[in-house]
């Protein structure tokens, strides 16, 4: 292949060259080493360095030509049989046919290297002593197939590898993605529940819980976007909520907060899930207020409420709540969340997570 300068004068493909050279000086190197190992005292003269020349040129011609059909058998069953999927079958045919083609140009360059030599006559061949000597190049050969081979082999390992994590990634992201795309409509489907049964209610409660709603809702639109969201701005998001929970409870709903370190991460929005399990699951009356605890111990966010639980579900319940926290902390970490429930409490422990450096 040629490529063309400005005056439109044909130039010679530079990466060709590039490559055909590499090519010359890895095999030239391989024959220094193969003359050195076989006769270093050849050469401590120059007479032994010019008895060398013609098995130089020779084994030349013999690691050419084994590195050259080695790498285009390799080439030639890459695009056909994978390593990964049916690896003795390749194996198999990779062998046999880099092995046929060794013994064949093998035998072809002994009786030709013979015949220039003049000890070898085309018309009366010696075919076992061809062979013999072919067996040598076929041990160059052998090195040669298991270079290559081990080669294609890592490195269509390595490319099955990153394919692989590029998938898991890719997974691992899309239902991610799908357990914070429900956070959306749950919170608001949720949130018009509890307005329309305050319409009826009161209409001065109606107008104050639009108004903290409409500020609350800016924050889950903004947390929806987010992998995970830090600790603090969880705790705020939290205060706001159990507030607008007042304006329909009031005293029939108490909590603290008591969180002195806001260092960390967590998922956004899981104590909002937990807020609202807690509240839509148990009893909220004047006779039994529901308490709500949130409180940090070590690395873990403990959320507690009493367990007053009501004699039947509501018809409302999306069921999304606990799995979804439970499904991100899978996809995002080994850290899991821990929930433990007695006759008068109910407890979740959230994992914080660290800020990745």
């Amino acid at each position: 292949m040629t490529v063309k300068s400005e005056n439109n004068t044909p130039q010679p493909d530079r990466g060709i060259w590039n490559k055909t050279s590499s090519f010359l000086l890895i095999n030239l190197g391989i024959v220094m080493v193969l003359m050195v190992s076989f006769c270093p005292r050849c050469f401590l003269s120059w007479s032994g360095i010019k008895a060398l020349f013609p098995d130089f040129f020779f084994s030349l011609a013999i690691t050419v030509a084994m590195s050259y059909g080695g790498n285009k058998v390799e080439t030639y069953f890459d695009s056909r049989i994978s390593w990964i999927h049916h690896p003795v079958k390749r194996l198999l045919l990779t062998s046999v046919t880099y092995l046929t083609y060794a013994f064949i140009v093998s035998f072809i360059l002994v009786t030709l290297y013979g015949w220039l030599l003049g000890d070898v006559s085309l018309d009366n061949l010696p075919w076992r002593t061809l062979f013999e000597y072919s067996l040598v190049p076929m041990g160059i050969a052998l090195g040669f197939m298991a270079l290559f081979t081990t080669r294609s082999w890592l490195l269509e390992w390595r490319k099955s590898a990153l394919e692989a994590e590029i998938l898991r990634n890719e997974k691992l992201s899309s239902q991610y993605q799908s357990l914070k795309d429900q956070l959306n409509p749950h919170f608001l489907f949720n949130s018009l529940n509890v307005l329309s049964n305050l319409v009826y209610e009161s209409a001065d409660k109606s107008a104050a819980f639009i108004q903290k709603l409409s500020k609350i809702y800016r924050y889950v639109l903004e947390a929806q976007k987010e992998e995970l969201m830090e600790l603090e701005k969880e705790i705020n998001f939290a205060k706001n909520y159990l507030e607008l929970q007042k304006i329909r409870f009031e005293e029939s709903l108490q909590f603290s907060i008591e969180i002195e370190d806001q260092n960390g991460l967590i998922p956004p929005l899981s104590l909002q899930l937990l807020l609202e399990n807690a509240i839509k699951h148990n009893i909220i009356s004047a006779e039994l207020p529901l308490f709500i605890h949130i409180f940090r111990k070590q690395n873990e966010l403990w959320i507690s409420n009493t367990f007053q639980p009501k004699s039947s579900q509501p018809e409302s319940s999306t069921g999304i709540g606990l799995q979804n926290i439970k499904m991100r902390y899978q996809l995002i970490s080994s850290k899991e969340m821990e929930v433990i429930q007695t006759e008068d409490e109910f407890l979740v422990k959230l994992p914080i997570l660290e800020f990745s450096k």
